[in-house]
């Protein structure tokens, strides 16, 4: 006796379990990756913004930081003018100051029988153009002004027998230099009166 039986229903609902669970497992799959496309669209979308935010800040700083460069700037133009201010101004005090010791010294080293005509200064370097009665009158001036410690370095250009008022008279012309006393241990070089002399033998 032969018995038969029919497989294709049950092979039928095997394969529709099979497609059910195909079709199941491509749905959270595909939940899944939507999900995780959302996750991962969320945060690059924060990270995003975060730099964003950075970005602007950043920018509002950098513009900060300009406006204090450009103050900064401004204020070293305003301090280098006023370092140059405060450089000629104490030019001008102490080329006044050097005026006053040239006029002082010229007058307590000038001997009897010599008279200046001009005083030209240029820094320190001063040019004497005037009459003696003599030439021995002459190197007694440069002698004078050696001598002095706001003066140095006496030297004569040049002599030449002039008239003068129907008088013979050796008109010269000599430089000098300006200095300032070397301090002296244990005195105040402030102190120290304009004339005091160097001791030195002609």
């Amino acid at each position: 006796m032969t018995v038969r039986i029919n497989l294709l229903p049950h092979r039928e609902q095997k394969r529709a379990a099979r497609q059910r669970q195909f079709i199941l497992l491509a749905a959270m799959t595909l939940g899944l990756g939507a999900v995780v496309a959302m996750a991962g669209h969320t945060f690059i979308a924060a990270k995003i913004s975060s730099q964003e935010g950075r970005n602007v800040f950043l920018k509002a700083e950098i513009t900060k930081l300009d406006k204090e460069i450009e103050e900064i700037k401004v204020l070293k133009e305003k301090t280098t003018a006023l370092l140059e201010r405060k450089k000629v101004v104490e030019a001008l005090q102490s080329n006044r100051s050097q005026v006053v010791h040239l006029l002082d010294q010229l007058v307590r080293q000038l001997p009897d029988g010599v008279y200046l005509k001009s005083i030209e200064q240029k820094d320190n370097n001063v040019k004497l153009v005037g009459y003696a009665q003599s030439n021995a009158r002459v190197a007694s001036l440069m002698r004078n002004l050696d001598s002095s410690e706001w003066l140095e370095e006496p030297g004569l250009v040049e002599t030449k027998a002039v008239m003068l008022n129907n008088m013979r008279v050796s008109e010269f012309t000599l430089n000098i230099k300006l200095s300032s006393p070397k301090p002296v241990e244990g005195v105040d070089s402030k102190n120290t009166p304009p004339s005091a002399k160097k001791d030195k033998k002609a």
